[in-house]
């Protein structure tokens, strides 16, 4: 948060919020939704605004957030729990 902080502007980070509320809901109204993802089992991921990703995983009726994750970095440094 601290470097989206430091790197963005603020209306990039309201728009980045809007995006986030917007997939966060349309996850708990339907959690299988979105693409499973080939890095774990069980976890399911969402691209928000073509540079960030958010891993996800639906178990015993909740939603987990596991990651949010650059896609421009190198996919070797996601880490999923």
């Amino acid at each position: 948060m601290e470097y989206l902080e430091e790197n963005w502007t603020e209306k990039e980070l309201h728009h980045l919020a809007i995006k986030i509320e917007e997939t966060l809901s349309f996850i708990s109204e339907n959690p299988n939704l979105f693409q499973i993802s080939d890095v774990k089992k069980g976890i399911r991921r969402v691209i928000i605004l073509n540079h960030n990703t958010l891993y996800y995983r639906f178990q015993n009726n909740q939603v987990e957030i596991i990651s949010f994750f650059s896609n421009r970095q190198n996919p070797t440094k996601r880490r999923l729990k």
